[in-house]
């Protein structure tokens, strides 16, 4: 008990100080040759650093290590559950396997963080856009080595209710456009940590499973291609959370 105390009482004090570092350390390195890699792999120790604090702990198998480590060319096609999520992620990454974002064009246009995620290289969606969106995403996409993958919360917000929700299409038209795969990452028992409302989470553990890579052509039907890497993501939530997801 006084050692969790301690840890909280220790991250209010550092956490805001980690925050602008990230935040801000971009503005002033961010066209230096190699940043976003070194900025990456920071941001993931970091996210370390904050899970400790909070003990939470983050299960994931050696064989999900490795195709981590080894993946090229591919779209990373994540649920979500809780604020969590992308730190257990990231947390989990190994340095040979770089990634990025995407966020809300609001958010990386907001006056403070601007510059700073332009240089951490986030990509912009801009949900007003529609097909002009995904235009932009993809010459993102296709513009990225094959070891950067960007990573991409397919249900499109946090989902509130058992099982999986429906799918948006977007990771996987953009996989269909660009000829790279999806590799699909199942983040489960985040929510149960971290339910909306709560400020710091319970301790203990979130799983994570990392599916095998999903390839779909440009010929086959996107809504059959989301369908079944639903199914296919929905089977390894089910399976670690008991809970039933809907298949329509």
């Amino acid at each position: 008990m006084l050692l969790t105390l301690a840890k909280r009482i220790l991250l209010v004090i550092t956490g805001p100080l980690i925050f602008l570092f990230l935040a801000f350390v971009p503005m002033i390195c961010g066209k230096r040759v190699g940043f976003r890699g070194w900025f990456w792999r920071t941001v993931s120790r970091c996210c370390s650093w904050l899970l400790w604090f909070l003990d939470v702990q983050v299960e994931i198998s050696d064989e999900a290590r490795e195709a981590l480590r080894t993946d090229t060319n591919s779209v990373i096609a994540v649920n979500h559950r809780s604020h969590l999520d992308g730190f257990s992620m990231l947390h989990v990454i190994p340095n040979e396997k770089w990634v990025t974002f995407g966020a809300k064009k609001e958010l990386c246009e907001a006056t403070l963080l601007k510059r700073g995620f332009d240089g951490a290289g986030l990509l912009k969606i801009d949900r007003s856009k529609g097909r002009d969106a995904l235009t932009s995403l993809v010459d993102a996409v296709q513009e990225m080595p094959a070891r950067r993958s960007p990573i991409l919360f397919v249900e499109g917000t946090r989902a509130t209710e058992p099982g999986l929700p429906p799918f948006k299409a977007g990771a996987v038209l953009i996989a269909q456009k660009t000829g790279r795969a999806v590799r699909p990452f199942v983040i489960s028992h985040s929510d149960k940590l971290l339910p909306r409302g709560k400020f710091f989470p319970f301790k203990g553990t979130i799983h994570i499973d990392v599916l095998e890579q999903m390839c779909f052509s440009p010929e086959q039907n996107t809504d059959a291609c989301v369908a079944r890497l639903r199914t296919a993501m929905a089977d390894a939530y089910d399976a670690q959370t008991g809970e039933i997801t809907h298949r329509d």
